[in-house]
């Protein structure tokens, strides 16, 4: 008998789950311990093999100390194509999230624009046109 695939939208708030778990450099065993679950539940949840129930995704919101509408899209409206999502794959990978925490602790917006060029100019494939949607290329918190 075929494994059932996960659904797409349980896939992305997993995959949400794991974002803002490792932006806090929380592991799975902490958010495990303060949910009262296993570590291997946190896992199936950030996979999207488990469905996470309201109350306990109200929960890991209150944990990870963020609105429940953190999760999903635009508030609540719906997954962005889960795992291939170009800002997910970043913010997933431990070499985006340490980037991503470095350069928001760059002030100077002509360092974050020299950064930029850089990572630009370090790039092995090529990049679409993304000067014109870096107009104003600094990240404001």
């Amino acid at each position: 008998m075929k494994a059932k695939s996960p659904n797409s939208i349980d896939v992305y708030v997993g995959n949400r789950v794991r974002v803002r778990r490792k932006t806090l450099g929380m592991t799975q065993h902490g958010l495990a311990e303060l949910l009262g679950i296993t570590f291997q539940q946190i896992q199936k949840y950030e996979k999207g093999t488990n469905r996470i129930g309201a109350s306990r995704l109200q929960r890991i919101s209150e944990i990870l100390r963020v609105p429940v509408g953190f999760f999903f899209e635009n508030g609540g409206s719906g997954p962005i194509e889960g795992e291939t999502s170009e800002l997910n794959k970043f913010l997933s990978s431990k070499e985006g999230l340490a980037l991503n925490k470095a350069f928001i602790a760059i002030e100077d917006p002509n360092i974050r624009q020299k950064l930029v060029a850089l990572a630009k100019s370090l790039a092995v494939t090529g990049l679409p046109d993304i000067d014109s949607e870096l107009q104003d290329p600094v990240v404001h918190n």
